[in-house]
């Protein structure tokens, strides 16, 4: 990797730094008390987290997606609520509601609001593709400008403020599957896999067990608005962000950059200028979990999956093919040369 002259002088917050990586390294073991493997998967949460971005995990059935989330919000001491998506879950059952109330000192009758689940630090919307479009936008506003409107008034949620939204890949009759605006709003969407057979094995061996783990909480909430500060005065070289830019650019029918036959061919639409900024953020997140205080190409390319696989909108070429889009990401990083020998 090569960097800029003066890059690493530029970050100034050298200790801190290096108490962000022990303090990222003390949360994920209190996890992997709990969570046996998915350490790819974990590292991508605590990323999400310290970016201050809303990840969305997409698995079948029994792979802990619920217990990591859960777990990764006992390990700091944030607030954390989990809605069950349902299809008869109503936008007022998540953001709370309005409801008349007498005042006993006074004898008046005026509404009073009553926070739903979505005020919390760590909202877990399981299963967010089994309630209907009307309910799922309710997080819109919350996701993107971190409040929602109630009757015309503004109530502002609590910073930090995530949401960690799980989607069960399999039985897709009767769900509703996320629009393309409300995915985009998600920074990553991470795959949750099988474990291996010696993984399996201990998760078996651990869980029939009468003994439970207890979880330490190792971050505060002031902690990790601190360390997310941090994350963003790491400096990114020009080549780098140009990088990043050209891998979003190249998923888009219009781009003439390497891999652009690929494109036209298999994808109706690509990723827009949001997928660029989630990935410098993201690759700088990673960098300081890595003992890094600048980001490298090869930090964009390890955060380039679960950024820009739910942003990439495939045709029916691409169905009929069996063509993903991680296959068309992984594709363009292979054509996609880096610049600066990054």
């Amino acid at each position: 990797m090569t960097v800029t002259e003066g890059t690493i002088e530029e970050f100034a917050d050298l200790d801190a730094a290096d108490q962000l990586r022990r303090t990222a390294e003390r949360v994920l073991a209190e996890c992997r008390k709990v969570i046996v493997g998915q350490n790819d998967v974990l590292e991508q949460l605590l990323i999400a987290l310290l970016a201050r971005g809303h990840c969305l995990l997409v698995g079948v059935p029994g792979l802990a997606k619920t217990l990591m989330i859960r777990t990764l919000a006992e390990a700091m001491e944030l607030t954390f609520n989990r809605i069950q998506f349902t299809p008869d879950l109503m936008p007022s059952d998540v953001t709370g509601t309005e409801i008349l109330q007498d005042d006993p000192v006074s004898g008046t009758r005026g509404f009073q609001f009553f926070r739903g689940p979505l005020f919390s630090n760590v909202l877990l919307a399981d299963e967010i593709n089994r309630t209907p479009p009307k309910t799922q936008s309710a997080l819109l506003e919350a996701m993107a400008e971190r409040q929602v409107t109630v009757s015309g008034t503004r109530h502002t949620l609590p910073d930090p403020f995530f949401v960690l939204a799980t989607q069960n890949p399999i039985e897709q009759e009767g769900t509703y599957p996320l629009p393309e605006a409300q995915l985009d709003r998600f920074m990553f969407n991470v795959l949750v896999d099988y474990p291996s057979e010696d993984e399996e094995y201990l998760i078996v061996e651990a869980t029939t067990k009468p003994k439970k783990a207890l979880i330490e909480r190792v971050v505060s909430g002031p902690e990790l608005l601190e360390m997310q500060q941090l994350v963003l005065k790491v400096p990114a070289a020009p080549h780098v962000i140009r990088y990043a830019m050209q891998l979003a650019r190249a998923t888009r029918k219009n781009s003439e950059t390497p891999g652009s036959e690929l494109i036209r061919e298999y994808v109706t639409w690509g990723a827009g200028p949001r997928a660029s900024q989630y990935l410098i953020l993201a690759g700088k997140a990673r960098a300081l979990l890595h003992g890094r205080t600048y980001v490298s190409t090869d930090d964009i390319k390890k955060v380039a999956l679960p950024v820009l696989r739910h942003r990439i909108l495939t045709n029916f070429n691409a169905e009929a093919d069996g063509i993903t889009s991680d296959n068309i990401v992984e594709k363009l990083l292979q054509a996609i040369p880096t610049s600066s020998g990054g």
